[in-house]
């Protein structure tokens, strides 16, 4: 029994569909979220939250800006209590009352997967599903024939893709 070898451009095409179920939910918890990310200086969908934190006493500006991770500028000092931007501390007790628009629960993991950095190991994921885009970009090329007419339309699509990226990189 002779077996018949599978043409490169099938396999490309067999692996591409495949790849592409399965990476179908990934895909469109990326699309989200990088949706979601052109929105992260304002306040869109977040909710304010407000945490109390108890930090050590008599802490400055800086050791306060260290122990909540935020920038802290003093607006002005009543008392024991010092007062920023982001709320209060009060250098006694060491309480920190601090005010944050967050997004909701659910939306907040997608962006941390989507912002995911080599501290993370979630960027594996991340490395892997880049790789997977750069072989659908790749094999999409593999679909149809040279000679196909639905090939050369399909080329006009690419170089027309390609200008809008080049112009996007310089607007």
């Amino acid at each position: 029994m002779t077996k018949t070898k599978t043409p490169f451009s099938l396999q490309v095409r067999i692996i591409h569909r495949y790849l592409g179920y399965f990476l179908a939910g990934i895909m469109a918890m990326y699309a989200l979220s990088g949706s979601l990310m052109i929105f992260r200086r304002t306040n869109f969908l977040k909710k304010e939250v407000i945490e109390q934190r108890q930090l050590d006493v008599n802490l400055d500006a800086a050791a306060l800006s260290s122990a909540l991770k935020i920038g802290v500028k003093v607006d002005k000092k009543e008392g024991a209590t010092i007062y920023f931007k982001e709320g209060n501390y009060n250098e006694e007790s060491g309480i920190a009352e601090v005010k944050q628009m967050k997004l909701p629960f659910l939306l907040q993991k997608m962006e941390k997967l989507h912002k995911a950095t080599t501290e993370s190991p979630l960027y594996y994921l991340n490395l892997f599903f880049g790789a997977s885009l750069l072989f659908f970009v790749l094999s999409s090329f593999w679909m149809y024939t040279p000679k196909m007419p639905v090939f050369i339309k399909g080329m006009y699509f690419a170089l027309a893709g390609a200008v809008l990226t080049i112009v996007m990189l310089f607007v």
